[in-house]
């Protein structure tokens, strides 16, 4: 009996050593899930700041990007009584303005690539001479190039024919630039320049009107210092001698864009190279730009 009783208390205390195993296991297994699940909690949870700490940032980037584009709209358009330019150069500055007119066209890509490879920005004054290439517009003001605006039609006879048709052509290339950038450019290049003497031909004494006139409307007007000489039939070599100079530490060159100018395509990284190694930085115009005015010839 004695033996027999001795049996029953160790399986009892064999039994309750199981109970209490598995107790004890079970309660650590709880405490080993809680922990685990408190860290997965506290993983999703961080995952979660992290991912709208992110969308906040990328929010926040939205409204800079959205608000900077609304004020260089502002700053780029047209605004009567808000003055253009300045005629107070910073002599310490080195700076050169590259202008095309004349586009866009075949060739606008080309220039923009090129501008691209050299870190350049650039005004281009435009026509709506070739409507198979005004998408080109949106594509060099989204590279942050300056848009402006030069004649719809650039026929001298039809657009210096008198005030009223010159401006007539100006509104309606600036409403081709509306559409195509969501504003009227205030920066204008007349055809010819200010200092024309073909418009004299069709309206004696127009463009001393017109340079008056067109800044109590809330626009300015660019000439240029350096001319390339593409305007007329030129070789690579022509244009990349007459647009390089070390004569002056603001220089504004006129190029052009129109489809037939493929040598200005080809002098064109040899000109950005040359003014690269000699110090100048590339600007395209804004409201706070150099004004380069000619003498007029009426």
């Amino acid at each position: 009996m004695h033996k027999k009783r001795g049996r029953y208390n160790i399986n009892a205390l064999i039994l309750c050593g199981l109970v209490f195993f598995v107790i004890a296991a079970t309660i650590f297994c709880m405490v080993a899930n809680g922990r685990e699940a408190a860290r997965e909690e506290q993983r999703i949870a961080a995952e979660k700041k992290q991912e709208e700490e992110k969308l906040a940032a990328e929010e926040k980037a939205r409204e800079e990007e959205e608000q900077a584009e609304k004020e260089r709209m502002q700053s780029d358009s047209v605004q009567p009584g808000v003055p253009v330019g300045t005629t107070e150069a910073d002599d310490n500055e080195k700076v050169v303005y590259l202008t095309f007119d004349d586009g866009p066209s075949k060739n606008t890509q080309k220039v923009l690539d090129i501008l691209d490879e050299y870190n350049a920005k650039a005004t281009f004054f435009i026509t709506g001479q070739q409507p198979e290439y005004l998408s080109m517009i949106k594509t060099a003001y989204d590279a942050g190039h300056t848009i402006g605006l030069h004649s719809y039609i650039h026929d001298y006879e039809k657009v210096y024919a008198s005030v009223d048709a010159y401006f007539e052509d100006l509104e309606k290339i600036g409403e081709i630039a509306k559409e195509q950038i969501g504003f009227v450019p205030c920066y204008i290049r007349f055809p010819g320049g200010a200092s024309n003497t073909v418009s004299r031909k069709y309206t004696k004494g127009i463009m001393s009107k017109l340079t008056e006139m067109v800044q109590e409307k809330g626009y300015q007007y660019y000439d240029w210092n350096v001319s390339s000489g593409d305007g007329s039939k030129a070789t690579k070599e022509e244009i990349i001698k007459q647009s390089e100079t070390d004569e002056y530490n603001h220089i504004m060159i006129l190029f052009h864009d129109a489809a037939t100018k493929d040598t200005t395509v080809e002098a064109l990284p040899e000109i950005l190279k040359y003014y690269q190694d000699h110090g100048y930085e590339f600007r395209a115009i804004d409201r706070d730009s150099l004004i380069f005015h000619h003498q007029t010839n009426n």
